[in-house]
């Protein structure tokens, strides 16, 4: 159950009956908002319904709060305030909560999981690197935020396909196979100067080696420069793509598609799609050029989409790109760029919306820039010149679990300061560490439990025991974690797992630092344990969701 969905639909059945009794027409009324107050006393959710229907109804926001209580059926609620200005505050039952508990240790790692009647079909790209060299860590950070997101939408009920976008076509990769093939040359011991434009990191030494250790007698055989060249730019493609894919597995990521921008050209899509926008009216001539008039759709000025030489540009290939997302089906399409491409966004949904495509499936989110820090100090990135930490490092040094975490804590609009100092810390103020350690204290307590000889029941022997404060705070997160799973996959903020994770953890040791779990008192010691499992599931089940492993002993 989605207590918030569950509060809207009560309160609406109780506002549908409130107007039929007084037999008003509701066809104007808002839709029912349901919040969480700002402090606890105010309750555990609030609506606003009665102040935004009060024009409507012209009646004062405390009377329809008033006679609108009298129409909700409570079976979950202690108690309803009406508050001024007309505010309805909503407290949950115990006795609701402890069936909450029930479920949970019921349905163990289903709980959180939400099902649609009908699930929509979602493709996500995310990562989508240039395969130019290896994975650096703006782009670990969009794998940890594309993965996790793309496991909450899928816990939410919809049937999610993970896409990588391999830019394989340009001067970007011919550029690639000329700095490998004088490499290679060096490599062989001829002089030959290294081009400024070329790519000086050291990765383009080991793929000339790789080269050399299993083309080479290939390699002779090419007797023309720019068929050798092309040759090395195909070889070197495929090293780092399976470089990558390497990474990303360490990761624990895996896509369901790797996508080559190669093949849109080959199958002659990108001149396909160009002819069709050029049917629709949409393009002009500009000295050559042709160019698409993506203003009329919302864009700053229109773009370019084929060269004066004729050939297509970036921006052609992605239109020509997505409209495959759409010919296969999908009901949404969330894209996750990088942090220089938010000027990109109007020019592809133009090319979408002039296309007759709903701009409503189109979903492109930012991940902003990742600041590394190493003994307080930024550590300066360029794959081009070859000075960059690379995901493969970053791994090695501080390992998957909080990588992915610390990418995924902040939202990704945001700009990120990743402090190494404080990822390697085993200690509390690592938050990893700190959730991480109150899974492996509850896990300590069942072997403790074990070891003096009780048998856990699953039971609530008696509702006394979790009439306390920080019992009742702890069941009431618990009993949230479906919504926030669903929250944080309606609005695309992945970040929102992480808060709700280390509010649990939190209320879980104040629990535990006032209430001893394992006594002489077998129906306490058992409602406790009870208690106790139904967090070690939750934190469990949203670690697993960041990508997280939650380690039993520590």
């Amino acid at each position: 159950m989605i207590i918030k969905e569950y509060i809207a639909q009560t309160v609406g059945q109780a506002l549908t009956k409130l107007l039929q009794a007084k037999n008003i027409s509701f066809e104007l009324l808002p839709a029912i908002k349901v919040e969480y107050p700002k402090e606890e006393k105010f309750g555990d959710y609030a609506t606003p319904v009665a102040m935004e229907c009060a024009r409507i109804l012209r009646m004062s926001p405390m009377q329809i709060g008033q006679e609108l209580t009298q129409h909700i059926d409570a079976q979950i609620f202690e108690r309803i305030d009406v508050v001024k200005p007309g505010f309805i505050n909503i407290f949950l039952s115990l006795p609701f909560l402890l069936q909450r508990l029930e479920e949970i240790v019921t349905v163990k790692d289903d709980y959180g999981k939400n099902k649609k009647a009908n699930p929509r079909t979602v493709n996500i790209e995310f990562v989508s690197a240039n395969p130019t060299g290896p994975l650096n860590v703006v782009s670990a950070r969009a794998a940890a935020v594309g993965d996790t997101l793309a496991n909450l939408l899928a816990a939410s009920g919809d049937i999610v396909h993970r896409e990588f976008y391999v830019n394989d076509y340009g001067n970007q990769v011919l550029w690639l196979g000329k700095s490998v093939w004088i490499r290679y040359r060096q490599m062989l011991g001829e002089e030959v100067p290294f081009p400024e434009e070329g790519y000086h990191g050291e990765y383009v030494k080991d793929i000339a080696k790789y080269i050399h250790e299993n083309f080479s007698q290939e390699l002779s055989h090419i007797k023309n420069e720019e068929e050798i060249i092309n040759f090395c730019a195909r070889k070197a493609i495929e090293y780092n793509v399976a470089s990558q894919k390497e990474d990303l597995d360490r990761f624990n990521v895996t896509f369901d598609t790797w996508f080559h921008e190669s093949t849109l050209h080959q199958s002659g899509k990108v001149l396909d799609v160009y002819k069709y926008l050029e049917s629709l009216g949409v393009i002009r001539d500009e000295e050559g050029k042709k160019v698409f008039v993506s203003t009329q759709f919302g864009d700053d000025k229109d773009r370019v989409v084929i060269r004066d030489d004729g050939r297509p540009t970036y921006l052609m290939a992605d239109i020509a790109y997505h409209r495959t997302k759409i010919e296969r089906g999908y009901d949404m399409i969330i894209d996750i760029w990088g942090p220089d491409h938010h000027g990109y966004i109007a020019r592809l949904v133009g090319a979408m919306k002039a296309m007759g495509y709903d701009e409503k499936r189109f979903r492109i989110l930012i991940s902003q820039q990742v600041n590394l820090l190493m003994n307080g100090e930024a550590v300066k990135m360029s794959k081009r010149l070859g000075t960059f930490s690379t995901m493969r490092d970053l791994i090695e040094e501080i390992g998957t679990d909080v990588a992915r975490y610390f990418f995924v804590m902040r939202s990704m609009d945001s700009h990120l300061d990743f402090d190494i100092d404080l990822a390697k810390r085993q200690s509390s103020e690592n938050p990893v560490f700190y959730l991480q350690y109150a899974h492996a204290r509850i896990c300590s307590i069942f072997r403790e439990a074990q070891n003096r000889g009780i048998q856990y029941t699953k039971t609530i022997v008696d509702p006394e025991h979790f009439n306390n404060q920080e019992t009742i705070a702890l069941l009431k997160l618990m009993a949230r974690f479906p919504e926030e799973v669903y929250d944080a996959a309606t609005t695309l903020e992945p970040h929102r797992i992480t808060v709700y994770c280390m509010r649990l953890a939190q209320a879980y040791h104040k629990f535990y630092t006032e209430h001893r779990v394992l006594t002489d008192d077998s129906d306490r010691t058992q409602s406790y344990l009870t208690l106790c499992d139904g967090v070690r599931i939750i934190l469990k089940n949203a670690l697993a969701l960041l990508g997280v492993s939650a380690p039993e002993r520590m």
